[in-house]
């Protein structure tokens, strides 16, 4: 279908789109990657009144380790995350990249977008708010900057105010025997998840772990932050009935809703299998073992 005529506004800084979103009122929306905006205009269920690109806002795309943390600019594709090595010493960020949808949207959408979106199925939230990250923005009242565990607010709905913009996301540079990994269920590459596990470790040695977090993704308005999983790691022995129970935790703390991809029950066994291979790929990394991490899809 053809979208609902719109005025197209070229933004050259993000202040400046900031200042045209704030002229143009609430109708008017961001154009990042457009994977997910671009659709749902040429199906006429979004008809914004105009479009402010940001795609030749110079500095905005770049992926960089600065004052103890990685910066990734807003408008990084998520492409160039999977190719970056900066991003490869952070394997969960690789995982992530890697396994969202295919190509073609690798390739155009962007790290920002994503989590400015919200989408309750996205994969880039679960993953940041297991490494703690924060979300820098860009707006009428100036910068400020956000822990991804309280940017999002609920589905598809964050903190951001109007003509308020996403400008960095920061991650914390992980330290020594620290590893994560990230694993989603999907019916095939280009669809959301049926639901996703993103856990990261920090360990003391081979056996004992000092510190762990666990969030799932698509079992939720929101990640789902599962406590009491990680706490089943924290400061133990990693036993295979320590995994376990951080499998059954991770099970307990979803709540999922039924859909074409599942019933409740199904959603909540899949998670403790997701929890339970990322956890097990996570300690093997941090332990320093090369592990490769790769969705899982049904049928494989």
């Amino acid at each position: 279908m053809i979208p609902h005529p719109f005025e197209y506004h070229r933004a050259g800084s993000l202040e400046e789109a900031s200042r045209l979103l704030g002229e143009l009122g609430e109708d008017a929306k961001v154009l990042a990657g457009g994977q997910s905006l671009i659709p749902l205009m040429k199906l006429r269920l979004a008809r914004p009144s105009s479009l402010v690109d940001l795609n030749h806002v110079p500095r905005t795309a770049y992926i960089e380790q600065r004052d103890g943390h990685l910066r990734i600019g807003a408008m990084t594709r998520h492409a160039a995350i999977e190719e970056s090595p900066a991003a490869a010493r952070i394997p969960i960020l690789h995982d992530c990249a890697g396994g969202i949808a295919d190509a073609q949207v690798r390739n155009m959408g962007t790290i920002g977008g994503s989590v400015a979106e919200a989408d309750p199925h996205g994969d880039w939230a679960p993953v940041l708010m297991a490494l703690g990250a924060e979300v820098e923005t860009i707006g009428p009242g100036g910068a400020r900057t956000v822990p991804i565990s309280q940017f999002i607010t609920d589905a598809f709905t964050t903190v951001l105010g109007p003509a308020e913009l996403v400008r960095e996301v920061r991650v914390p540079a992980p330290g020594e025997r620290c590893a994560g990994a990230f694993i989603a269920f999907k019916r095939c590459a280009p669809v959301y998840p049926t639901a996703s596990a993103a856990v990261q470790v920090r360990m003391l040695d081979e056996d004992f772990c000092e510190d762990a977090s666990v969030v799932l993704g698509c079992v939720g308005l929101t990640p789902v932050v599962a406590g009491e999983a990680a706490a089943a790691l924290r400061g133990q022995a990693i036993t295979p009935h320590a995994i376990e129970r951080a499998a059954e935790a991770a099970m307990a703390a979803a709540d999922p809703q039924p859909d074409l991809r599942g019933s409740v029950d199904y959603k909540r066994l899949l998670v403790r299998v997701l929890a339970r291979r990322a956890l097990l790929a996570a300690l093997a990394r941090a332990r320093g073992e090369s592990v490769e991490v790769s969705h899982e899809y049904v049928g494989r």
